[in-house]
């Protein structure tokens, strides 16, 4: 099992929508180092859904439900979308100033490559990222 850290525009597509359609297609991702991310991504990989924007929080978590397949908008066919679907939101929003504070983030793609909309975690960034969203 893998983690990502998923980004999304909250005006486009938040998290709320993800949690009131119950099941999404990932799509809209078209940036070649994203794109190699999502290719990585499997069934029952877990997620973070980070808005990006003004906000700049981590929200909630989901799951991938249905891991990559060809982006039915793309005439190349190169890109891939996976099916999302929502597990729970996050006690509290973890700040991207707090992911930044914390050690297990130092070397995080999040803080170094901040354009990045698929970004990877490993186990342990998650397990801290849950521990911030309980005040921890």
């Amino acid at each position: 099992m893998s983690f990502w850290l998923l980004k999304t525009e909250p005006g486009e597509y938040s998290y709320c929508d993800l949690l009131a359609d119950g099941l999404a297609e990932w799509d809209g991702v078209t940036a070649n180092p994203a794109q190699a991310q999502m290719r990585r991504m499997a069934a029952d990989d877990l997620c973070v859904i980070y808005h990006t924007g003004d906000e700049r929080v981590a929200v909630g978590l989901a799951r991938v439900e249905r891991g990559p397949y060809p982006d039915r908008s793309d005439p190349t066919g190169k890109r891939v979308w996976v099916d999302l679907r929502p597990t729970a939101p996050l006690d509290r929003p973890v700040s991207l100033a707090t992911l930044k504070a914390h050690p297990a983030f130092a070397d995080s793609p999040l803080v170094r490559m901040s354009r990045l909309s698929v970004v990877p975690l490993t186990r342990s960034q998650y397990e801290a990222l849950l521990e911030l969203s309980k005040g921890g």
